[in-house]
């Protein structure tokens, strides 16, 4: 099917609240997996929940069960990827890193699809790594925080494909609910080995406080159930390319946000952004060059 107007405008908002999980990041105090765990957990319920009162179906094959699940733990490597880059660096660094999802999708897609490569893609990606490059090649702090934040990017596109040909056969309601599911219990097999090397033997901080709870709700039910499958619902009428391009508009609108919120903590210097409007021309170009090189397919295909 050929998307239509209102699903660009559904997917900007969708955008916009993926923009805004990195400021609620910021400001749930518990740690990054334990924070990814709630979610995840929450989410799963929420979805369970909008299931039920809709009559929808969770019948999947064993195989698709499977498939489902191991895609759950892909995404909450993603998730806890992406807010590690944000607590390490800050909401903007975790942003620009994460906007790398395209170059890899460009180089996933046909490997994905078995496909050839698309050099116009390519080429677009090559524009974010040329973005990427400007940054690092500055006074920059923050390396380790955006190759975590770039290491978030690379998970992004790999459960994004996944979920493209999944949706093909299976609910997008149903295929949210498995992955969260998914992703709740690796997370769960995940804590003994995380409490031993990387919390140091301390507690994990299993019991949100204060505001905690009222931001976790958010992030689970507004931002992961809903925009999760929404996104999901798309990729039936877009293309996983045309998804994760768009999705490069995520840090416009988080730095945006971000600099609203936090002020000056989120402030940087001129490379960084100089880099960052490299990487975005990327989004702007892409489907004006698309429509040339790329001939309308007659309606039904």
């Amino acid at each position: 099917m050929k998307p239509a107007t209102p699903d660009f405008l559904r997917l900007h908002f969708i955008v916009i609240l993926f923009g805004f999980t990195g400021i609620l990041g910021k400001l749930i105090s518990i740690p990054a997996v334990e924070m990814v765990f709630f979610r995840t957990l929450f989410a799963a319920v929420g979805m369970a929940v909008f299931i039920l009162l809709t009559g929808r179906s969770l019948k999947v094959s064993p195989r698709d069960g499977i498939a489902l699940v191991l895609t759950g733990a892909i995404v909450a490597l993603h998730w806890v990827a992406f807010f590690l880059s944000g607590r390490i660096a800050n909401v903007s660094v975790s942003l620009v890193g994460f906007a790398t999802a395209s170059f890899w999708t460009a180089l996933l897609e046909p490997l994905f699809n078995r496909s050839r490569l698309n050099w116009f893609e390519v080429l677009l990606g090559l524009f974010v790594l040329a973005g990427l490059w400007i940054i690092f090649g500055s006074d920059f702090h923050y390396s380790i925080g955006l190759w975590i934040g770039i290491g978030s990017g690379l998970t992004c596109a790999i459960f994004a494909l996944i979920n493209a040909k999944l949706v093909r056969r299976i609910e997008p309601s149903a295929i949210t609910f498995y992955e969260m599911a998914g992703a709740t219990l690796s997370i769960a097999c995940f804590f003994p080995l995380y409490q031993a090397q990387w919390a140091e033997g301390q507690q994990l901080r299993l019991v949100p406080t204060g505001t905690d709870w009222l931001w976790i709700l958010v992030l689970a039910w507004l931002c992961t159930v809903y925009a999760y499958s929404a996104s999901v619902e798309l990729f039936k009428r877009i293309s996983v390319f045309l998804f994760q391009l768009t999705l490069n508009l995520e840090p416009v609108y988080g730095i945006l946000m971000a600099l609203v919120v936090f002020g000056e903590a989120e402030r940087m210097n001129r490379s960084f952004y100089l880099g960052s409007f490299v990487i975005f021309c990327a989004v702007i170009v892409y489907p004006f060059i698309k429509g040339r090189l790329q001939p309308a397919r007659p309606s039904g295909q």
